[in-house]
């Protein structure tokens, strides 16, 4: 059975929406909305601890125009979820931020853990690809973590770190472009997270990956005139190929990134780190594992609540 339902994934750098019919038995999905704003909601809470009442205004007003979507659509309340991430978990300054949620879209947020957020990352990630070439590794690289997910149709390992494009540009890359020892500390700060994770990076068959950070670098490796939606969905590339993407997007200056037709504006200051995180997450899985080839999926954490929430209804 059909059912209309509303997913929202608020991270550390953006508040996307996802309204569909969703079909879980059947597994099909048929879009009505689906976007996406920078909120930058995790601006300084690595070093605060707090949301920044300027990110929370942001993050508001972004929700509003989402809100008036899911109304637009006659979405019922019960066939709404807003899941918060990465920088929700870590603040101490919840309750006003889900008093701002629930009174503009009618829900709590829930706010997940790493390891639910790596599990519905990966069944929206990988819905479509069925059971063929498993293992999949599902890497989910957001703002403020990076979720690795292992399994075939079902999560068997999964693991968040603390890693992610935002955290690490306030933490280490200040100057532009970032200087060699700025690179090293956040390089090692990647490669300590790596080194702590208990998934099983050998058993991978085949690498996905997933989210906004990801699908600009592909954009970069194929060197696109412009992003379209959808259009990177799929798309398989080269794991060379793709490093030499992240090596260009690190290297280049704050101005080089803005001229990029494919780089969105809210990430132009943070693409840098995202592509260093992903370079050394496929130089570990090429090491362990023998990969040569990485997909970028655009379906992620959005379908896998979707699916859910149907599911569930």
């Amino acid at each position: 059975m059909t059912r209309r339902v509303a997913a929202v994934d608020c991270g550390t750098n953006s508040l996307r929406l996802l309204v569909a019919d969703v079909d879980a038995a059947a597994g099909t999905s048929v879009e009505l909305e689906r976007t996406m704003e920078v909120v930058r909601l995790g601006q300084g809470v690595d070093r605060t601890g707090v949301f920044a009442p300027e990110a929370l205004q942001r993050t508001f007003s972004a929700l509003d125009r989402a809100a008036e979507l899911v109304r637009r659509h006659d979405v019922e309340p019960a066939a709404v979820r807003f899941v918060a991430t990465s920088a929700s978990r870590d603040v101490a300054n919840r309750d006003e931020f889900a008093a701002g949620v629930l009174s503009r879209l009618g829900v709590l947020p829930d706010v997940v853990t790493g390891e639910e957020e790596a599990a519905l990352g990966f069944a929206g990630a990988t819905r479509e690809l069925g059971g063929a070439g498993g293992p999949f590794l599902v890497v989910d690289l957001g703002g403020g973590s990076t979720e690795l997910v292992l399994g075939e149709r079902d999560v068997e390992s999964a693991r968040s770190l603390d890693v992610g494009s935002v955290r690490l540009t306030e933490r280490h890359l200040h100057d532009d472009p970032p200087t060699p020892a700025q690179v090293a500390a956040a390089r090692a700060d990647v490669e300590a997270a790596l080194a702590g994770s208990d998934v099983p990076l050998a058993r991978t068959r085949t690498l996905v990956g997933v989210a906004g950070s990801i699908t600009t670098i592909t954009a970069a490796a194929l060197d696109l005139a412009q992003y379209v939606p959808g259009a990177l969905h799929g798309v398989r590339l080269p794991v060379a190929q793709v490093r030499d993407a992240c090596d260009r997007l690190l290297r280049a200056t704050r101005a080089e990134r803005a001229a990029l037709p494919f780089v969105h504006p809210g990430r132009v200051d943070v693409i840098g780190a995202g592509a260093l995180v992903w370079r050394a997450v496929l130089e570990r899985v090429e090491a362990e594992a023998g990969i040569t080839e990485v997909v970028t999926s655009e379906h992620d954490l959005l379908d896998g609540i979707a699916f859910d929430l149907a599911g569930n209804g």
